[in-house]
């Protein structure tokens, strides 16, 4: 797959692809393209070892030195993904029925992946939040092996995040779901996403061998446009 020069910004979703300690992937884009720099970190769990196995991970991270040739793209942004998300919502209070705005948590949708620190496959869904307020999700998929590792993903309408009920104020209810939908225009439904990284542990500790990898630094860049 080739990303179209016509509409191609390098941006940095979630993309934890989990192939052990200095795996990269290699991106293609067509003349023209642009860069967004991802530096964030991921959080796995269970750890990635030797041994094959399920994990479920989280990623935060920033976007910073943005370049486009749409006009008007976002030049820099946060990245996340299986995280928990403070939203000011509608509370109602129990008793009386009585309505205020207060600020709650919610669940971002949580990767998964099956595999360890030689070869991986993962799913999942991000949010990238751009510094004009505007939000793009994508949803993805990763496969690894050894230190070849390739994300694809696709622009998607919008996330359901699902209410962390402990922080609603007692007495109050809070709505079950909240919505967060794409409306960064120079990323439309439907485009797709190429990534290009690289991540390694947080601390020396860590090794595949012994305690596994439960926190990686990731490093690099993903791209968005049009296909051809």
């Amino acid at each position: 797959m080739r990303v179209s020069h016509s509409r191609f910004v390098l941006f940095s979703a979630a993309m934890l692809c989990l192939a052990g300690p200095g795996a990269s992937v290699g991106v293609a884009a067509g003349p023209g393209g642009g860069a967004c720099q991802l530096q964030g970190v991921a959080n796995i769990a269970p750890p990635l070892t030797t041994t094959s196995g399920s994990f479920a991970y989280s990623f935060t991270g920033t976007l910073g030195s943005c370049q486009s040739n749409v006009g008007g793209a976002p030049t820099s942004g946060t990245v996340s993904a299986g995280i928990q998300l403070p939203e000011t919502v509608t509370l109602t209070n129990i008793s009386t029925g009585a309505t205020t705005a207060g600020t709650v948590l919610y669940q971002e949708a949580i990767p998964q992946g099956t595999g360890s620190c030689g070869s991986s496959t993962t799913a999942g869904q991000a949010i990238a939040s751009w510094g004009e307020g505007k939000n793009t999700v994508i949803d993805y998929a990763t496969t690894g092996a050894l230190a070849a590792v390739q994300l694809q993903g696709t622009v998607i309408a919008g996330m359901t995040l699902t209410l962390v009920s402990n922080s609603v104020p007692s007495g109050f209810t809070a709505p079950s779901t909240f919505t967060i939908s794409t409306d960064e225009p120079a990323f439309p439904v439907g485009e797709q996403s190429l990534a290009a990284l690289t991540f390694s542990p947080t601390t020396p500790d860590q090794d595949c061998a012994t305690v596994g990898v439960s926190s990686a630094n990731i490093n690099g860049a993903v791209g968005i446009g049009t296909a051809q």
